[in-house]
């Protein structure tokens, strides 16, 4: 049993079935494992160690759901916590998948996802490099032109928090911010807002 977790660890704490059945090892004893809360079944046939993902600025879930879809971004208010523009730390986390991408089957951590046409979905990707793989997540300006999108669901009050916190950031980049809005078609929407803070 020790050496399945050794080898889970030796791979940045995440193997899939497929890779741990190649090295050997007997899905019974996986289920074992899984029972005995060793390792931890992130969807079907993906499996994790807490105790070796140490990656103190990244959410562990952020990287669970990265991983258990290469094609997933990590957006809205779980990615103004991450850039610290926001207070609001949210209980779920909020992924934008491809439309034409199916879900998929999380164990945990809670998480809702946005399905974003293909030009929406690729904007602004940023990709953080972890011992436990890659984690996909939009940039600040995409971030905030995102959230002023959604404003209706998710509050216009949080929008124009994270709005002020970015423009207070020195390498705020308005030239950049607004490109993001032309791009999202918020142009108009934005403008005032910016106005009212930078005048």
């Amino acid at each position: 049993m020790n050496e399945i977790v050794k080898y889970i660890e030796e791979k940045g704490g995440y193997a899939t079935m497929g890779e741990l059945r190649e090295a050997g090892f007997h899905p019974r004893d996986i289920r074992k494992l899984v029972d005995e809360n060793t390792i931890e079944k992130v969807k079907a046939g993906l499996y994790k160690i807490w105790e070796s993902i140490d990656d103190s600025k990244i959410n562990s879930g952020f990287i669970d759901i990265c991983r258990a879809s290469e094609r997933a971004v990590i957006c809205l208010s779980s990615a103004l916590a991450y850039h610290e523009l926001s207070t609001l730390n949210p209980s779920q986390i909020y992924a934008a998948l491809p439309k034409t991408e199916k879900p998929p089957k999380i164990s945990y951590p809670p998480v809702k996802f946005y399905y974003w046409d293909k030009s929406i979905n690729e904007l602004g990707i940023d990709k953080i490099k972890t011992k436990s793989g890659i984690v996909r997540i939009y940039n600040k300006e995409k971030t905030v032109c995102d959230m002023f999108r959604y404003r209706d669901k998710l509050g216009e009050d949080i929008a124009f928090e994270a709005l002020k916190n970015y423009l207070n950031l020195k390498e705020a980049n308005l030239n950049k911010l607004r490109e993001y809005s032309v791009k999202l078609r918020i142009k108009t929407v934005l403008q005032p807002y910016i106005k009212a803070i930078v005048g």
